[in-house]
């Protein structure tokens, strides 16, 4: 149930937002919030925000489609040349092989062709190894209340799975918390003017490269006196790094919605449109802190903003692109 909000300094939420929107606009590549950044664990690691810097087959990327490619998919044995049945071409359960398929020629990235009833696919184009490096960053505005951060970063650089592990905060940042952060890991003070439209990032400590090519290690979970951890080999590291980057290609970081009140405005004053509670003077997560228990709700019909054709105009990101109408051309093709 949405709580009522409470006038207080930045939220995280907001503060992530306000940090995404200044990333995407002093940085070449992509940025996503939100993104799993575990191996042996699934889901227990999640970067707060995360920058793919693009490699020199970034182009290639950009014109094969607009969404993520599954994993299962890019992993198969389908190419480009002959088409293969389906069912021979994946080292996986049948029932991730089927949703891998049917998504990948949802998205243009397989064409199918039906044969005596068998379904035959193969790559619309090769997938290109788009990627360069991969930054992972915490937020955490408030160090004085830092929760599980110091975990959180020790398995950043035990794990490596991100060439650079970054701390960004509002607060001051003193000796003693320096002493609690791992020494790899980068620190950013974030300052802002006053109405957040403008922020300037104070680098206290570069980052450290970790070694994203050499196995790494993953706690999994600690007892008293001791730790459990998993041996995360080269390979399975680069497996998890893809699927970080086309993750962050297809969901970037607009994932948030405007709520249904009066009380809000779209503010485009950072460069990207957030929601922004008049009321409390403050960007909100609306699907959290919106709603009737808000002492200053006012109910209209909620903003209709497009955010995905947003990041198409100040991105690299193309909404619409070529393999799209491959694809299309493709199924008319076959049938």
């Amino acid at each position: 149930m949405p709580v009522a909000l409470v006038p207080v300094t930045v939220s995280e939420f907001a503060f992530e937002l306000e940090l995404c929107a200044h990333l995407e606009s002093h940085q070449p590549g992509i940025v996503a919030r939100q993104l799993g950044a575990s191996v042996a664990e699934p889901g227990g690691r999640i970067l707060d925000v995360v920058c793919v810097e693009p490699g020199p087959a970034f182009e290639e990327r950009l014109e094969l489609t607009s969404a993520s490619i599954p994993a299962a998919a890019i992993e198969s044995d389908v190419g480009t040349g002959r088409a293969r049945y389906w069912k021979d071409a994946f080292d996986c359960h049948p029932d991730r092989a089927r949703r891998a398929t049917e998504r990948a020629c949802e998205i243009g990235f397989f064409e199918r062709d039906r044969r005596k009833g068998r379904e035959y696919v193969r790559q619309v184009a090769r997938y290109p190894e788009w990627d360069d490096r991969i930054v992972g960053i915490e937020n955490k505005p408030d160090l004085e209340r830092p929760g599980d951060l110091e975990a959180q970063l020790r398995t950043d650089v035990s794990l490596a799975l991100v060439d650079e592990a970054v701390l960004a905060t509002e607060s001051y940042v003193t000796r003693a918390h320096l002493h609690r952060i791992p020494d790899a890991v980068g620190v950013w003070r974030v300052h802002r003017n006053d109405d957040a439209s403008t922020l300037e990032i104070e680098i206290v400590r570069e980052p450290t490269p970790l070694a994203v090519d050499e196995s790494g290690i993953e706690p999994l979970e600690y007892q008293p006196g001791r730790t459990e951890i998993a041996v995360v080999s080269p390979e399975a590291k680069a497996r998890r790094r893809r699927r970080i980057a086309e993750r962050a290609y297809g969901k970037g970081w607009r994932t948030y919605g405007f709520p249904d009140c009066g009380a809000c405005r779209a503010d485009d004053s950072s460069g990207a449109t957030l929601p922004y509670c008049e009321r409390y003077d403050r960007v909100v997560d609306a699907s959290v802190e919106c709603g009737p228990s808000c002492p200053g709700y006012d109910s209209t019909a909620a903003l209709e903003v497009d955010l995905e054709a947003e990041r198409d105009r100040r991105t690299p990101w193309v909404a619409e692109p070529a393999g799209k109408r491959r694809r299309q051309s493709g199924l008319d093709q076959f049938g």
